[in-house]
């Protein structure tokens, strides 16, 4: 397992497909997930040349888990130095809702290392509703139990089609998420008061210069479209997509969908593939 100390912190990462590639693209995890909820969509990249680097945040499941809360510049300053360790001078985004906004402070921070971003059901703000389901998890990651806090969590980001579909497969990552690390509640609750308290920037996005694709899962109750329409709207360079029968988790419920978008955005955005 490979570790880097940034900012006095450790944090996970790993250099996936094309190490010596010219084009780099870097997965920022949604909160709850590792490096390896991007399985789906790394192994695309790899097959055309990219190199790939994933990496869990502070606060994540293979991370260091200092107090929080923290803030999205911190996250955002972590990442930039972790890539010019790796020497990745620039780089494409691709972050799926935490991640995402992550990837929006970063392209807000760093505009001269950022080639595109991909914002996969992410927000710039907050409304009531959202609020009080993050506050929501906050109280069943004190509770501290493993399996109640991951069915808590199903119907607020998953579909209903792909819950009917995979019941299995959720009872499986449950059962999963009973052996993970004891701290690893003490990092979600840092990360959702980052979210709470840090997540409003709207009134910067206009100070993102580089290409910018928007998604959002048609069936999103956690993040409606509303909070990706804000983000599209604000940046002049963003093409914006929503996806069918998708609820929050994109990069699971529709890979296929979102992959055909990600890679057609990222190759078009590319210095490689450029017309």
């Amino acid at each position: 397992m490979a570790y880097r100390t940034i900012n006095g912190v450790k944090l996970y990462y790993e250099i996936r497909g094309n190490e010596e590639g010219e084009e780099a693209v870097a997965f920022f995890n949604g909160v709850m997930a590792s490096v390896n909820s991007w399985s789906l969509q790394a192994r695309v990249f790899e097959r055309f040349g990219y190199k790939v680097l994933l990496h869990d945040f502070k606060g994540q499941l293979l991370s260091e888990k200092p107090e929080g809360p923290y803030t999205f510049k911190e996250h955002a300053e972590e990442a930039r130095l972790l890539m010019k360790e790796l020497g990745i001078e620039k780089v494409h985004l691709i972050g799926t809702s935490y991640g995402g906004e992550v990837a929006l402070r970063f392209a807000i921070d760093f505009p001269d290392t950022v080639k595109s971003i991909s914002i996969i059901d992410s927000v710039s703000e907050l409304d009531e509703v959202l609020k009080l389901f993050i506050q929501g998890w906050k109280d069943a990651a004190r509770a501290g139990d493993p399996r109640k806090f991951f069915w808590d969590m199903v119907p607020t980001i998953y579909g209903d089609a792909f819950i009917r579909k995979n019941l299995k497969m959720l009872e499986e990552r449950a059962m999963a998420l009973e052996k993970v690390s004891s701290d690893y509640f003490e990092g979600q609750i840092a990360l959702y008061e980052t979210f709470l308290g840090d997540v409003y920037m709207t009134d910067l996005l206009e100070r993102i210069s580089c290409r910018t694709l928007v998604v959002c899962g048609e069936e999103d109750i956690l993040k409606p479209r509303k909070f990706s329409k804000i983000i599209a709207d604000r940046i002049q360079k963003s093409e914006f997509a929503i996806i069918p029968d998708s609820g929050h988790v994109t990069i699971f419920e529709k890979p296929d969908v979102l992959n055909s978008l990600l890679l057609g955005f990222v190759m078009k955005s590319s210095d490689l593939y450029a017309q």
